[in-house]
């Protein structure tokens, strides 16, 4: 079976035969135009079933993304433009940017430790600043009350 890909990131393909496409009637303002053409679009993508690496689909799944189901299914619509054909080139960019976005690695951030001398440092402030305010207060058993 051979299938159109489309290059996302280093050995990451979107194929066509994992794409299911589902034309809709859009919504919002159009005139009569939006009630007799069904120019909107629903892409749905099953990332459990599909080829994508296995770290990707990790990431992709483990995303809080509305877009995605619990079963694993990215459904995305579109309907911006007058035109299915624009709306699936839209869909398919949005869902290939998704993609994009899980092939990187994030970093792992190093833990660091709040330097000595840092800390000295806070504490030294800190104590300049309560004895600033100590020596403002009013003095208690003088003869000024």
């Amino acid at each position: 079976m051979s299938s159109i890909a489309r290059h996302i990131a280093l050995g990451i393909c979107l194929y066509d035969d994992e794409l299911q496409w589902h034309a809709v009637r859009a919504s919002g303002p159009g005139g009569q135009h939006v009630n007799k053409t069904a120019t909107a679009v629903a892409l749905k993508f099953n990332i459990p079933g599909s080829r994508l690496p296995a770290p990707v689909k990790q990431r992709l799944l483990a995303r809080n993304d509305r877009r995605i189901a619990a079963s694993g299914v990215v459904v995305i619509r579109a309907q911006q433009a007058r035109s299915q054909k624009q709306n699936k080139r839209a869909a398919l960019d949005r869902l290939a940017a998704l993609v994009a976005e899980a092939s990187h690695e994030p970093k792992r951030r190093i833990a660091t430790k709040t330097p000595a001398r840092v800390h000295r440092a806070r504490l030294a402030a800190k104590q300049r600043r309560s004895e600033t305010k100590r020596r403002r207060a009013a003095v208690r058993g003088s003869d000024h009350d």
